[in-house]
Formats: C-alpha cells, structure tokens, sequence
C-alpha cells in the first residue's frame, strides 16, 4: 500500500488533484490524506480542513491572512510528519504549499513531488532554485516547462494538462439545459469572473459595466454565469443590482454531477466568453468558445507583479500556441470601455481563434494517455 499525502488549495488544484488520484488508483493499491476540495473528497481523501482556507491570490491580499495561513501551514506540516507518507504531493499554491514542504524536508527525508511548475518563465525567475532546496520532483503542465526545473535541480516530468481528458457536453445535455432554463435558441455569452473571492469582489462589477454596454448592442444575448460553491453567494450579491441579470448557475442547488454537466454545456454553446485569467482560459479552448481575457488585482500587488513580469500575455492559450489572438485586458486595462467593444468583436468574429484553441489542446497532449494516469506514472516511477 502506496501512502501518499497530498494538497491542493483552490479549485484548479483539486481537479488537478483528483485527477491524478484516480490515475494513482488505477496502478495499486493507495491511500490518501491531505488537503482537498471535494473532486478529491469524492476521490477518497478526507481533507484536514476546509480547502477555501487557502484560496487567496495576490501579494496584498495574502498579508492580513497571513496569520492564520501561517498555522494552517504548522498544522499541515505536522499532520505529514506525523503520518510519514511514502511521497509528499502539493499541487500548485505555491506560497502555501512549498512552506509545507520546506518544513517537511527539514525534519524529515520525505519524496516530495510539486504538481505544476512554477511559471518561471513569466515572472521571478529565480524561484526554480529556491524551491529545488525542497522539491524532489516537479510534474509539469506544459512542454516548455522541464529545461527550467531540470536546470535548478529537480526532476522533472511533463505529464500534459487535465484539461484535455475532461468531458464535453452532448447534445443531449446541451438539449437539456437550453430547455431546462428556457433559452430557445439564442446566442449565449459566458461570463467567468473567477473563483476566488478577492478576485470576484474586483472583477464582478467590471463585468456588469460590460454586460450592459454589449446588451444596448446585442439585446438577444443571454449571459450565463457558473460559480463555485465558495463564491456563489458573493456573485449574487454583487450581481443584484446589475441592469443585465445572468444566468447564475449555482453548484449548490444540484449534486456534483448535475453541476458538470450543465457547466459543460454552458461552455459548449457559447458563443463567446469573458474570463478572469487563468486555467478557465485552456477550458474555454477545450471546449472551442472564443474568449475575451480580463483581470485585475490590489494596486500594491499591481505594482510589484507588473514590474517582475517577464511575458508579454498572461493567457495561457496565448502562451502555448505562441500566438496573440485573444484579446486580453490586465491591470490599469481592465475596464469596461475597452473590454465591451473587444467581446464584440469576438462575438462578431470567433473564428479568428479557433486555431490558437486547437493547437493548444494538442500541445497540452490531447489525444494521448489522460495526463492524471501519466502524472501518477511518473510519481509511482521515482519513489
């Protein structure tokens, strides 16, 4: 029996997590503990506490949390101490996660494998080497990513992205919720504001501001909203007095697998979207819906991240495919009078992205062996 600990602290990373479970189930017998939302709950793992706890993004936002982030951080390195896993796996969040596994490694000679690379190639590049002090093993999203890690020290192996193996809707779905919320046939504009509560409390009214310019443009449109179960009460307070009322979808309202399927088929039948940055942009390609990226942050973090940045976009569809076709809006740029007249653009031409999405899905390994199965190869391989 393989024990292995693993932690994820927002949503992204629990699909991540969850993913790879099942691959490291599927190659023998194994237990799990950690910190994880509920893919991974579902999964088999009991999280210590609440994932949520974790979910915070932004160098401002982290200080007045810091406290608390800080015991959760003592707690989680002693549960592992504590249990002596046969490997240590955190998954992303790397302020929270690489504290855990720098005291782990301390105390303890513990394989510790961190799943995505940091994105040293964008900004802070000598994070590689700090974090080569800790980290045994680096499982990597993207192709370009091993020659960075390999070169601080650590393995490191690129197992694809997740996001390829996931499940698109049917048409019967897509049947099903177009009739369940009445939407006939009109055009649908998927609206993605973030999960994470700082992010949405900034970009939510944003986004109203742009709803209600494109509606005076395209009054067929109907908006449709998804949010996670952490933020959903957030979105529909700020969503109450917006002149545009989306369609919010509401993970709390239905099971888990009710959820998905209309998540997928909100993806698939849009025909466009407007997105905070982030993983959701390789879910939009996936799922071919042309995209319209916005994101902002504190000013305090605004200033010290715009200054360390290496790359000219923060897309991640823009970086894979090397290419520069989905409009993006970050920063001092994230308003309203400059992203409505861009995702009526995309509305009026989404073809213009359909390549881009394309070869990013194939970068990202569609087509071959699901990439949870292969980052559970290469965890399995070198313990």
């Amino acid at each position: 029996m393989t024990r292995v600990f693993l932690i994820a602290g927002e949503a992204s990373g629990d699909r991540l997590g969850a993913a790879l479970m099942a691959g490291l189930k599927s190659l023998g017998p194994v237990e799990f503990s950690g910190v994880g939302g509920p893919l991974m709950q579902a999964e088999g793992m009991e999280s210590l506490f609440p994932m949520d706890e974790l979910s915070v993004m932004g160098l401002a936002e982290i200080l007045p949390k810091y406290p608390a982030l800080r015991r959760r951080m003592i707690q989680t390195a002693d549960a592992v101490l504590a249990e002596k896993p046969d490997v240590l796996i955190t998954i992303d969040s790397p302020d929270f996660c690489l504290r855990v596994a720098k005291r782990v490694k301390a105390s303890s000679d513990i394989r510790t494998v961190h799943y995505v690379a940091p994105t040293v190639w964008a900004w802070r590049a000598g994070r590689a080497a700090k974090m080569a002090r800790h980290i045994d093993q680096v499982l990597a999203l993207f192709p370009f990513e091993p020659p960075y890690m390999q070169a601080a020290g650590m393995e490191c192996d690129f197992v694809g992205h997740p996001v390829v193996a996931e499940p698109q809707a049917g048409a019967g779905e897509i049947a099903d919720f177009r009739a369940k919320y009445g939407l006939g046939d009109a055009p649908l504009l998927l609206v993605l504001p973030g999960s994470r509560r700082g992010e949405v409390a900034r970009l939510t009214p944003v986004f109203g501001e742009v709803l209600a310019q494109i509606a005076a443009k395209r009054p067929d449109l109907r908006m449709v909203l998804p949010t996670t179960a952490n933020v959903t009460g957030l979105v529909q307070e700020l969503c109450a007095d917006w002149s545009v009322k989306p369609l919010i979808l509401d993970p709390r309202d239905m099971n888990s697998a009710a959820y998905l399927s209309e998540k997928r088929s909100a993806f698939a039948e849009s025909d466009a979207a407007l997105a905070a940055s982030g993983t959701v942009s390789l879910e939009l390609a996936a799922a071919r819906t042309p995209m319209v990226i916005a994101y902002d942050m504190s000013w305090l973090s605004r200033q010290i991240i715009g200054r360390m940045l290496l790359t000219d976009t923060v897309t991640l569809v823009s970086l894979v495919s090397q290419t520069r076709v989905i409009p993006e809006f970050i920063g001092d740029n994230c308003r309203a009078d400059l992203i409505a007249p861009a995702v009526l653009g995309v509305l009026d031409n989404p073809a213009v992205q359909l390549d881009a999405m394309d070869l990013t899905m194939r970068q990202l390994g569609q087509g071959a062996e699901p990439p949870g199965l292969r980052a559970a190869r290469a965890v399995m391989d070198r313990i």
